[in-house]
């Protein structure tokens, strides 16, 4: 009869147990952590999808505005620099890593901007149906882009408020020491103020002044005519 007690007591502590510990939240880090992680995967996915749309924007721009080269370089050079900086997941916890992300990304999206700018000095590539197919998906991925983002922030401060707060900094500073704070994304400097954009034409130049004119030489005098001999 003792023996059936003590198998009881011991499947009872066996269930109870890991009832009591769910019930005060044990298990919430790591499902904040994977959440958070999952929405930090969807961000990257949008703008890969971004960069994956720029070879062929570009193209189809200096078709029709190879003269506005500096502005395809920009966004050339900004592509690749917002490629070669490399990101996992435990870029979210690195704050001086994930800041070069940040900073890479919103270079890229002020160069792209001006891209966009240009189809308003050549009436051909605005109508472009090519250039219009790749404006829209990149309209498109920009406001994935937004959504993801919002939604990754919004991940992070639950999570980030998880770590910090009763009865979670409990668990994060015993049961979960690897639980760290994340960063999210701020809104650029840029972003805060409206571009100015001016399409009008630089004033022709003031024509040069003609040079004076030079007065003509006057004639020489006739010579006096020689009086008639006597007769």
């Amino acid at each position: 009869m003792s023996r059936l007690i003590t198998r009881l007591a011991r499947a009872a502590v066996l269930i109870v147990v890991p009832l009591a510990l769910a019930g005060c939240g044990i298990n919430t880090i790591p499902t904040k952590d994977e959440r958070a992680k999952a929405a930090w995967a969807e961000v990257q996915n949008q703008y890969q999808r971004r960069s994956d749309l720029i070879p062929n924007l570009v193209s189809t721009v200096q078709g029709f505005a190879a003269q506005e080269r500096d502005v395809l370089v920009a966004v050339t050079e900004a592509r690749a620099s917002a490629t070669q900086v490399q990101v996992n997941a435990d870029t979210i916890t690195d704050p001086a890593q994930f800041q070069r992300f940040a900073e890479a990304q919103n270079q890229l999206s002020g160069v792209l901007g001006r891209l966009m700018m240009i189809q308003e000095r050549y009436p051909e590539l605005k109508s472009n149906q090519n250039f219009l197919a790749l404006q829209s998906q990149l309209e498109g991925t920009e406001n994935r882009i937004a959504i993801a983002r919002r939604d990754y922030n919004e991940a992070v401060r639950d999570y980030n408020t998880e770590i910090r707060t009763f009865p979670g900094a409990i668990w994060a500073n015993t049961v979960h020491g690897w639980a760290e704070p994340m960063q999210t994304f701020e809104a650029s400097a840029s972003a805060q103020t409206a571009p100015t954009v001016s399409f009008d034409q630089p004033a022709p130049a003031a024509p040069a002044p003609l040079p004076a004119p030079v007065p003509a030489p006057l004639p020489a005098p006739a010579p006096a005519a020689e009086p008639a001999p006597a007769q």
